[in-house]
């Protein structure tokens, strides 16, 4: 029986290898696997150490009608005004910079981002009302808390769900992480807590706890480089001084 080329059987042991480590990183929690089927609603928060942060909010238009009750078309047919979408996310304290349309699985979703200076006064905004937020220093970490509450919206159906839907929320933490308590930890300090869309429909509540370092991850590694700068131009210094003392000596035992 006729044996396949070397290039052929060096592909499909590079094809084998690349689907064993796919399935690994998904089975160990890792990063987020390319077959996974991404979050129906997503918020996602880029915290800062003094309590400012970008949030983003990746969500099907029927998640936002059923989780907050917002008045949009849910018929993926349907049209959806981008100025409508905006003026929902906009509010006291809150400065929305990018709102874009888009469409997956049949059905329309929404991509918002926008920078709010203190992450605790979310919870005024009627998107994120379902929420409660602590953001507060105490001794040598930053304690981070969000308690998401029941949902708040009205019943959705012909949208094309069939119960694999999920939720996700994610942290990006800007410093050493002390404590979370989640087993989603992608990319080391992006934190992710997930449910089933169907779980949180029913108001099953969702806790997300971090603890982190007071300094961020930036500060801490220039102090570490200019530590080492430091340190390197110290040994360079002494040994040059040590060379130009010997020098000096050897001249003064000449004749």
């Amino acid at each position: 029986m006729p044996t396949a080329p070397r290039h052929t059987r060096l592909c499909r042991a590079v094809i084998a290898l690349a689907l064993a480590c796919a399935l690994t990183a998904a089975a160990c929690g890792g990063a987020r696997s390319p077959f996974r089927t991404p979050p129906e609603y997503e918020e996602e928060i880029y915290l800062s150490l003094d309590g400012s942060a970008t949030v983003t909010v990746n969500a099907s238009v029927a998640s936002l009608v059923a989780l907050r009750g917002v008045s949009l078309d849910v018929d993926p047919q349907g049209r959806v005004d981008r100025a409508e979408v905006r003026r929902y996310f906009e509010g006291p304290g809150v400065r929305v910079t990018s709102v874009s349309l888009g469409r997956r699985d049949g059905r329309r979703f929404a991509h918002v981002a926008l920078d709010v200076d203190d992450v605790r006064a979310l919870t005024k905004l009627a998107p994120f009302a379902w929420s409660r937020y602590r953001f507060e220093p105490r001794g040598d970490i930053v304690e981070f808390e969000q308690t998401v509450g029941p949902p708040s919206g009205r019943a959705v159906t012909g949208v094309g769900w069939d119960g694999s839907e999920t939720v996700s929320f994610r942290v990006h933490v800007p410093s050493e992480i002390v404590y979370h308590n989640t087993d989603g930890v992608q990319r080391g300090n992006i934190l992710e807590w997930v449910q089933p869309l169907s779980v949180r429909l029913k108001g099953e509540g969702l806790a997300l706890q971090v603890n982190m370092e007071p300094q961020s991850i930036l500060y801490s590694t220039l102090l570490l480089f200019g530590a080492t700068v430091v340190a390197v131009a110290l040994t360079f210094a002494v040994v040059i001084w040590l060379i130009v003392r010997k020098g000096r000596a050897a001249d003064a035992a000449q004749p």
